[in-house]
């Protein structure tokens, strides 16, 4: 796989390391149990894949190599690259600006660019009518479009189906960034609607049976569905994709769900799209990797990344079902042994938690990161824990033992 120039600032000894042999022992990665690093007093265990994907090196290369290039041109991102604040902190000191945040909003006004200056197309990739108001500016954006690969196969895959006449079912969350690029794609192509989860998808079951109304469709997927959508004639032939950054388990869930709905009323498997190629690969090994980490005895998991990531938010859920579990955006969250201030998912409010870490020894902590969580950051959470702890190791001796 292709390797990326992103900044040193991101990367970690300690992580490189590891991540190094792992790859030598299980070249084909079908090994998902954790690693561990033994610091005495302390033993982390680190989940077999984490971190920044594919998709976002990509795009951290191709924006720090933008600014190198054109000194002293003005240089906007439509949105957040990542769902990284430092990451996109890094950015804004580079000199680029935001035209929107991540839920669209406008911050600098479309109006106000010229035809010379260079706007960035974020990860998640934009719509198509945001596509067009660019180049009507006469702003040539295919040099600095950052959309991951992943998500432009989903585009494909929905077009592809659309044009067989299956509408598209898009599971995500309406207000996402890649969503919204996600339904405008597919929506161009053919009738596409949007659901955020198993209980929408069990009611749009029930409009597939023919059991309730248009007018009570339109209240219940308000924004979520293409123009002229008709319940009665563009659920009888259906295929389902997703934001890359959704539960893969899921995803598949809602797919078979609907499957069974749509065969049981017309008996034909073929009113069903395949689309199980666009689940992401990372997403799913991240996630498949936690599932192989919580298989370890441990007194807590700590997941690190942004607080508005989805694919960091998944991660958290699965921690949260076997053991205590604090999503923290950065180290300096981890104020003390009995201190700590992290991100609740459910109050959608950080709160701060005492006692967080037991009293015996040694201690047992499961760590992950998101897709967009640079690896350096981890690490710099693994050296406050040592810090509060009184570890016995350092980061630097436990990175030799991989060296080797």
């Amino acid at each position: 796989m292709k390797s990326f120039d992103v900044p040193i600032i991101y990367r970690s000894p300690l992580i490189s390391a590891v991540k190094r042999k792992r790859k030598e022992q299980d070249k084909l990665k079908k090994d998902f149990t954790p690693t561990l690093l033994d610091f005495g007093t302390i033993k982390i265990w680190l989940a077999r894949h984490f971190g920044f994907c594919y998709g976002v090196e990509n795009a951290i290369e191709i924006a720090f190599r933008t600014v190198a290039q054109h000194p002293g041109k003005r240089i906007f991102l439509l949105s957040e690259m990542i769902h990284n604040p430092q990451v996109n902190a890094d950015l804004q000191a580079h000199g680029i600006q935001f035209l929107q945040d991540t839920h669209g909003k406008q911050l600098i006004p479309f109006e106000s660019l010229q035809a010379d200056d260079i706007v960035l197309i974020p990860a998640f990739g934009t719509t198509l009518d945001i596509e067009a108001r660019l180049k009507a500016i006469g702003i040539q954006t295919e040099p600095y479009n950052t959309t991951c690969p992943f998500v432009e196969k989903v585009w494909n895959r929905s077009e592809a189906i659309a044009k067989k006449n299956y509408t598209v079912i898009i599971h995500g969350k309406p207000d996402h960034e890649e969503t919204r690029a996600t339904f405008s794609h597919a929506a161009t192509n053919g009738p596409a609607l949007v659901i955020k989860d198993m209980q929408e998808a069990k009611v749009l079951a029930d409009f597939m049976a023919g059991q309730r109304n248009l007018t009570d469709f339109k209240k219940v997927f308000a924004g979520q569905y293409s123009a002229g959508f008709d319940p009665a004639r563009d659920l009888q032939r259906i295929g389902v994709v997703n934001q890359t950054t959704m539960l893969a388990s899921d995803t598949q869930s809602i797919a078979d769900f609907l499957k069974k709905k749509i065969v049981e009323r017309y008996q034909r498997e073929d009113q069903v799209a395949d689309t199980r190629d666009t689940l992401c690969y990372a997403t799913l090994d991240n996630q498949t990797a936690v599932t192989g980490m919580l298989q370890t005895q441990a007194d807590l998991a700590l997941v690190v990344g942004g607080y508005n990531s989805s694919n960091t938010s998944h991660l958290v859920e699965l921690c949260e079902e076997k053991l205590p579990t604090y999503f923290i955006s950065h180290a300096e969250k981890i104020i003390s042994d009995t201190t700590i201030t992290h991100f609740d998912l459910h109050t959608k409010q950080e709160r701060t938690s005492t006692s967080f870490l037991p009293t015996h020894r040694p201690l047992n902590i499961l760590i992950t990161s998101g897709a967009s969580c640079p690896d350096a950051m981890v690490e710099t959470v693994i050296e406050q824990l040592l810090k509060i702890s009184g570890a016995d190791a350092t980061t630097e001796s436990v990175a030799h033992q991989f060296a080797l």
